[in-house]
């Protein structure tokens, strides 16, 4: 199934749901590409799409997939690029349908082919799987799902490559998944396009590690980055590419025409992006080896990766859930010179103290001042007395009580009277009350998830 040379182009088209809406289109339009990729899920995200899941049963993907594709669609088939997205969310199926009628909206009725990939949704099975022992318990605390059972809002498993190698084998021109792992996106049409099979541990950590270079979007070719970030054009940025061989090897550019740039030291910062024990990254279909990478120069925006080293699978998946964790509001107000951050403290104070007569009490209250060390802390040593302006940010949660919370809000405005002076800053509004969900990750067998594949002609 190899193409050019032997040589398969996989492009990375979006980093997450909110990237660059360019991006995949100018990836589509700028050069030769094989494939392109679009990881649009994080944890997080999988509880925002079923709260609007809930409240409207045709939702709960990432819209912004639908309007891309009816813009490249016609396009990608005409050049034979085949798209791969998590972009289904938790509710693939709709995703899908949206799709296919776009395809007929464009003309393409009898010439695409959509895949959809479904069974990564757990959570209607949370208690016959509770029931039948398998426990969920947290990763990192070893404490019982049953702890948040009534407050849980998404369980989804990661699926890994081979129901997307499913999908392509038969002839989907784009593949819709919900929650895969982020890295099969890019792996899957490595293994389809050059046959590796599911004990090749070595050339499948090489397809991770390409996995991995490309699930972050441009945070591969320069953006984001902490070296000489001065010199990259960040207007026209190019998205990475994946240039794979069948021997696992493969290189990482971009398109020459675009801007951003591919490093060794851009390669590198991505690698180490979400690292855990480098020893063991693992996915559901091999454990790879991040200190087995190699990287050289070859040219212009050009880093060859080679020497990846593999291990066979584990028995279990991992799945993302998650809950309801209480309620939280942010509120914010800018006072400037003379005496800023004196100011800024006073409505601090002014906000706890009148919190405190009421009787409000919360989990935490955090305060910052923005222009007067937040972000660096006590690295920044002590506050210019003479600052021109400093922003209060003052949040608050509580894990039970939303009145707490929303009283809270009620409090900011009157700052601007009834507080320090030269208040500004304030044109949003109230601060709103907003759901803090938490993240619990666990374990599942593998025999107790069961991928569904779906190839539709439009």
């Amino acid at each position: 199934m190899s193409r050019d040379g032997g040589i398969v182009r996989i492009a990375s088209g979006q980093g997450f749901w909110g990237d660059w809406l360019e991006a995949p289109a100018r990836q589509v339009a700028a050069g030769p590409i094989d494939y392109l990729v679009m990881d649009y899920l994080a944890e997080v995200t999988m509880s925002i799409l079923q709260k609007q899941r809930n409240r409207d049963a045709s939702r709960g993907y990432a819209r912004d997939f639908v309007p891309l594709m009816k813009r490249i669609l016609p396009d990608c088939v005409d050049k034979g690029i085949r798209v791969v997205a998590n972009a289904g969310g938790v509710n693939p199926l709709s995703c899908r349908d949206e799709v296919l009628e776009v395809a007929r909206e464009t003309g393409l009725s009898g010439a695409a082919r959509i895949g959809v990939i479904t069974g990564d949704d757990l959570l209607e099975r949370l208690d016959e799987l509770l029931a039948a022992g398998i426990e969920l318990r947290n990763m990192e605390t070893d404490e019982p799902l049953e702890k948040v059972r009534e407050k849980i809002q998404s369980a989804n498993a990661y699926l890994g490559a081979e129901p997307m190698v499913e999908a392509l084998r038969g002839g989907a021109d784009v593949i819709i998944a919900g929650r895969t792992t982020d890295t099969a996106l890019t792996y899957a049409p490595m293994m389809f396009e050059h046959g590796w099979k599911a004990e090749d541990w070595d050339k499948l950590a090489a397809g991770v590690v390409a996995g991995h270079i490309n699930e972050c979007g441009a945070q591969a070719t320069g953006g984001n980055t902490g070296v000489d970030w001065r010199s990259v054009d960040y207007v026209d940025i190019g998205y990475p590419i994946i240039e794979s061989r069948p021997d696992g090897d493969f290189i990482v550019t971009k398109h020459e025409s675009l801007g951003g740039r591919v490093t060794v030291a851009t390669v590198t910062e991505q690698l180490l992006y979400e690292m855990g024990d480098p020893s063991e990254y693992i996915t559901p279909d091999c454990i790879a080896d991040f200190r087995s990478i190699q990287l050289e120069h070859e040219g212009t925006d050009r880093v060859r990766v080679h020497g990846v080293k593999g291990a066979p699978a584990t028995d279990m998946l991992k799945v993302s859930i998650s809950y309801l964790a209480g309620y939280k509001a942010v509120g914010r107000m800018v006072y400037s010179w003379p005496d800023a951050f004196e100011k800024a403290r006073a409505a601090d104070r002014t906000i706890r103290g009148r919190l405190d007569r009421l009787g409000l009490r919360f989990d935490e209250i955090r305060t910052e001042y923005l222009g007067a060390g937040a972000c660096h802390g006590s690295l920044a040593g002590p506050p210019d007395p003479d600052l021109p302006e400093v922003e209060l940010r003052i949040g608050v949660k509580h894990s039970e009580d939303r009145h707490h919370v929303e009283r809270f809000t009620r409090e900011i405005p009157s700052l601007i009277l009834a507080g320090p002076p030269t208040a500004t800053g304030f044109g949003g509004g109230r601060p709103r009350v907003q759901d803090m969900v938490a993240y619990w990750p666990a374990l599942i067998p593998k025999t107790q998830v069961t991928p569904r594949v779906e190839v539709q002609v439009a």
